[in-house]
């Protein structure tokens, strides 16, 4: 087995300890799965000894009707991650533009595909936000850019100003502009940031989304993409297997649309939360920056952290492994008050018992 690069380990740590952690390593609903959902899952268990549909039929039908994009410009697929696969064999540049520190998977699926991957670094400075000098940096030759809306694990997001110019700039010189939305709507105002709208007129522009981390439908995988054009979209789900979505994970997904209320008291949670838990890191001495999402970036100087939450029963993502960053820099999830309170009392027995 390969050493594990992601957070959200929860099976190795009961392993080691035989007890469930406080996982603030990954960046999940704190409101759970919505209960539609469950029954929806348990009800489509009767249809478990066939084959899920391919094509996803009803799903994508769904999507249509809620985004308000044809039904043959949506793939669905086994997560986030698998979508990111698919489009990097789907399309197969040759040479692509990523952030750095940005997610891990982007590069490693377009180097798996033999694309040679450049870096964009974003720093501290101007809080690890995308600058405009990114421009200068898609020229002829370059065939794909990448982008994470908001960023993992800066949780920051693009100007939308700037993200326009970015799709200009990519449509003139013949590149597509693969956006990254999974975290889209832990914004306070995500309408006003996502490109959905650009997607009609821009052939070149793909937007990938997922119920994982906003309905909490980590363990279900079901992840999905909106493309500018039926032949993006074609190339996209032709790259991957043709049963890559379970029945029950279809199911879920067409019963979680419909949970508009949930979504809107998930935001006022994790935009309360994110606040209150930002001043308290700054309280504990902790760099922070001012993330948008479900969870925070920050430096201390303990480099040890995630090894002594650990032994307290809290998991944290380093964030060391991340190019652009390094040692001393963390990611944690933003949850309801009651497990961010017991997460912020750990770690301050870490950082002030030295």
């Amino acid at each position: 087995m390969t050493e594990l690069t992601h957070g959200g380990d929860w099976a190795g740590f009961q392993q080691e300890f035989g007890t469930r952690a406080l996982d603030y390593s990954s960046n999940i609903s704190p409101l759970g799965l919505p209960e539609s959902v469950r029954a929806a899952v348990i009800a489509s268990l009767e249809r478990a000894d066939r084959y899920p549909d391919p094509l996803c039929r009803e799903l994508r039908r769904a999507l249509s009707r809620h985004h308000g994009v044809p039904e043959d410009r949506i793939v669905c697929g086994n997560g986030a991650a698998d979508i990111i696969a698919r489009t990097a064999l789907g399309l197969r540049p040759k040479r692509a533009l990523l952030t750095a520190p940005t997610f891990s998977e982007y590069e490693q699926s377009l180097r798996q595909a033999g694309c040679d991957c450049e870096h964009f670094t974003l720093v501290r400075e101007t809080n690890f936000a995308v600058t405009e000098e990114i421009l200068e940096r898609i020229g002829p030759g370059t065939e794909l850019v990448m982008l994470c809306e908001p960023n993992n694990p800066t949780g920051v997001t693009t100007e939308r100003a700037l993200l326009l110019r970015i799709l200009a700039r990519c449509r003139d010189v013949g590149a597509y502009l693969v956006i990254d939305e999974c975290f889209n709507e832990f914004l306070d105002e995500p309408e006003r940031h996502t490109l959905l709208g650009e997607l009609a007129e821009n052939d070149n522009l793909i937007l990938i989304k997922a119920f994982t981390k906003c309905y909490a439908m980590a363990g279900l995988r079901l992840g999905y993409a909106l493309c500018g054009s039926k032949e993006l979209a074609d190339r996209v789900y032709g790259a991957g297997q043709p049963w890559a979505v379970s029945t029950p994970a279809q199911e879920a997904g067409i019963a979680a649309l419909g949970e508009t209320a949930y979504i809107t008291d998930m935001r006022r949670v994790i935009s309360a939360q994110r606040r209150s838990m930002t001043e308290a890191l700054k309280e504990l001495g902790c760099d922070v920056i001012p993330g948008e999402a479900n969870y925070l970036l920050f430096a201390c100087p303990e480099r040890k952290l995630c090894i002594r939450l650990r032994q307290k029963g809290v998991l944290l993502r380093d964030c060391s492994n991340y190019p652009g960053l390094g040692a001393g820099w963390y990611r944690c999830a933003v949850r309801g008050q009651e497990e961010n309170t017991a997460f912020l009392r750990a770690l301050k027995e870490v950082l002030t018992n030295g």
